[in-house]
């Protein structure tokens, strides 16, 4: 019997709920629904799909209560979709655990990409492939080496700490509180122009072209997320 990648739909408008089933469907996931958070967990943790879509509006409370259950017990990737476009919400959501948001509306395509890039996430990496690679970039965790065209890139233990955990984190919207509370600690969550000044610096070194980054994407009043291989 076919193992195909369960997909967990937790959204209470039934138009947009078909809407997803079916592109998802379309691409061979088996694809479960609920319309509220109770249910939504009831089947999260009876089914353990491998990666939920997320409304954030449903009727028995707000989707971000989902992600805050759903994190004691469980690290799989969320999807949020919502209407609200408001930056605060977007932060309070990946805040709170979700790895990605989508605004309303939004098409199959751009659903599906995201999809594609968090379940791509959950793959092991090789046990034979100690180093991370993107473009033409190297890095050694282990003698924390980091080189580019196989010439040593010089980076700062902030710079180094930064790109070491964006890249720990593929294709995951991280926001600038949790950025900042992971590499300065949690009495710096409000500075963020550490944040900028040192994510400039690093595009520098990093990318081809440090004003147009390709790898090191910012999120717009949000954060940043890394991209191994851009589109």
């Amino acid at each position: 019997m076919e193992n195909r990648t369960r997909i967990l739909i937790i959204e209470d408008e039934s138009n947009i709920r078909r809407f997803v089933r079916l592109a998802l469907e379309n691409e061979n996931y088996e694809v479960f629904e609920a319309g509220g958070i109770k249910r939504g967990l009831i089947e999260a943790a009876t089914r353990r799909p491998e990666l939920v879509v997320l409304d954030l509006g449903l009727p028995d409370g707000d989707g971000r209560e989902f992600i805050t259950d759903l994190r004691t017990w469980s690290a799989i990737p969320v999807i949020v979709l919502s209407a609200r476009s408001n930056e605060n919400d977007k932060i309070s959501a990946l805040d709170a655990g979700a790895d990605d948001y989508l605004v309303k509306p939004f098409g199959a395509g751009e659903l599906l990409a995201r999809v594609r890039a968090q379940l791509r996430r959950q793959q092991p990496a090789s046990q034979n492939e100690p180093f991370i690679r993107f473009s033409d970039v190297c890095i050694d965790p282990v003698r924390r080496i980091v080189e580019k065209n196989g010439h040593p890139v010089h980076l700062t233990p902030i710079e180094y700490r930064i790109l070491t955990y964006m890249t720990s984190q593929p294709d995951k919207v991280i926001t600038h509180q949790q950025l900042l509370k992971a590499i300065w600690g949690p009495g710096h969550t409000e500075d963020m122009h550490y944040v900028r000044v040192h994510m400039a610096n690093l595009r520098k070194k990093i990318e081809q072209n440090g004003s147009m980054p390709k790898h090191l994407i910012t999120e717009a009043g949000i954060g940043y997320r890394f991209v191994s291989t851009p589109a």
